[in-house]
């Protein structure tokens, strides 16, 4: 597994870092986006969507489960928390998304770890000592992640 890591100082400066990395991203990238509350992922998955040419407001979908944008790429932001049971998965058609034309952007992924595919990108964001700090770590699973990986010091 590869690994790569960035630190930001600031909200702005870790959604900055999601739209650089989407410049990066091809139909049917998974990003498995992990760390505790309020730490950043909403701000990261919205410079995800921002780097994929999508203008409107970016939420979490902690009570709908998955929200929908339209862009360059479709964002398919999926927030798996408050799933009961992996078989809600299977009723909405993960894999639609997950093999789809898009991007798939997968928040709290340890809950649905039976159903992940092979190959994947996950994204932890760390808060550091310092109060506004967050140590983004970049960890490849599979081939084109690893490529993608070697791009990312670029950023």
């Amino acid at each position: 597994m590869d690994m790569h890591m960035v630190s930001t100082y600031s909200e702005y400066e870790t959604e900055k870092i999601g739209k650089q990395f989407a410049q990066y991203l091809w139909a049917g990238s998974i990003i498995l986006l992990s760390g505790d509350l309020g730490v950043g992922k909403t701000a990261f998955a919205r410079g995800l969507a921002r780097g994929l040419g999508i203008e409107e407001p970016i939420t979490s979908p902690t009570y709908t489960l998955i929200h929908e944008y339209t862009g360059r790429l479709p964002l398919y932001h999926f927030d798996v928390y408050r799933l009961n049971d992996v078989e809600e998965m299977g009723d909405i058609g993960y894999e639609e998304y997950f093999y789809g034309d898009g991007v798939t952007v997968i928040e709290w992924p340890q809950r649905i770890c039976e159903i992940l595919p092979e190959a994947y990108l996950t994204v932890e964001i760390l808060k550091a000592e310092q109060d506004n700090v967050r140590n983004i770590l970049f960890q490849s699973k599979g081939f084109k992640y690893a490529a993608l990986l070697k791009e990312l010091n670029l950023i």
